[in-house]
């Protein structure tokens, strides 16, 4: 796999397990009990995301470990 395509293909994996780990680190206003008047009761409160980044780049590599190895075998 050539450098350019691998970079492509981490950060196209990078966005997309974003989207599967940003929920589980967001607090809801409902669950901070501090409901902004106009705002949903699940818009977010608070969300660290640093830690989002943190933890989603660890998954993006792993997942990019197990679609390296398999490119590669073929």
């Amino acid at each position: 796999m050539r450098t350019s395509v691998a970079v492509a293909t981490f950060f196209c994996l990078w966005f997309i397990t974003l989207f599967v780990v940003l929920p589980f680190f967001a607090k809801t206003q409902d669950e901070a009990g501090e409901v902004v008047p106009g705002t949903p009761e699940g818009a977010p409160a608070k969300i660290n995301i640093a830690k989002v980044f943190l933890v989603n780049t660890v998954v993006a590599i792993v997942a990019f470990s197990v679609v390296y190895v398999v490119i590669s075998r073929l």
